[in-house]
């Protein structure tokens, strides 16, 4: 456990309407901690129904199959949060949550989170738009696995990487260069699978590995590609 940051949820998204007198009051309130690189933030077994406040650092949201696979859901930035689900229905953690790199965070019990939540409609929208987007991209990538096969899942969660950083240019970029693994885990497949996918769109000419970053220079192509086997 470690102190308080005063000013340590000023970084939380969530929280920016809040004035900074209500944002170190909130801290006070919290729980600190620090995490190591690929230490165990929040199983999803436990009893707690806290939500976590990245303050710093990078998690990862997994679960895993009966067989000890893991499947990764999503990456939490530092200024991101996690962990409403429960705290809003009182329900059981629906996945873990894992360090990527050095992170702390910020615990807040339900009762403050959702004191917090109806005490200002700014905060309470923000958390309605977030649980929106999620059952958004949870309804996509149940799509990707009913209709893509395994190598057209790779080509659709690159482009979901890409399109943050999508440029008039018709190219998008990736950084740092995604572990095939990590790709595998997010889609269903294997490693061998996500390397001979990247292979293929390099010989194409639609990826190009540059340094510590991955090159979509086709981004229109590679998204016919996705969007050509979902009409089937």
């Amino acid at each position: 456990m470690t102190d308080f940051q005063p000013a340590g949820l000023d970084r939380i998204e969530l929280l920016k309407s809040l004035t900074p007198e209500e944002r170190v009051a909130l801290s006070r309130q919290c729980s600190w901690r620090h995490f190591h690189a690929q230490e165990q933030i929040v199983d999803r077994s436990s009893e707690s129904r806290d939500v976590c406040f990245i303050v710093e650092g990078r998690v990862r949201v997994v679960n895993y199959s009966l067989s000890g696979r893991e499947i990764t859901f999503d990456d939490i930035e530092a200024g991101g949060y996690l962990g409403e689900l429960s705290a809003i229905d009182g329900e059981p953690r629906s996945a873990s949550i894992v360090a990527l790199t050095e992170t702390q965070v910020a615990f807040m019990s339900p009762r403050l989170f959702l004191e917090t939540a109806t005490q200002h409609p700014a905060v309470a929208l923000l958390v309605m738009r977030r649980l929106a987007r999620i059952v958004r991209s949870a309804t996509g990538r149940i799509m990707d696995l009913s209709t893509l096969g395994a190598n057209n899942r790779v080509h659709a969660e690159l482009l979901r990487l890409a399109k943050p950083d999508l440029r008039p240019d018709n190219t998008a970029e990736i950084t740092p260069v995604p572990i095939h693994n990590d790709i595998a885990s997010r889609v269903s497949t294997t490693r061998e699978t996500v390397a001979r996918v990247f292979s293929d769109l390099a010989r194409d000419g639609i990826l190009e590995r540059r340094g510590n970053h991955l090159v979509i220079l086709d981004f229109r192509k590679l998204e016919n590609m996705v969007e050509g086997v979902r009409g089937d």
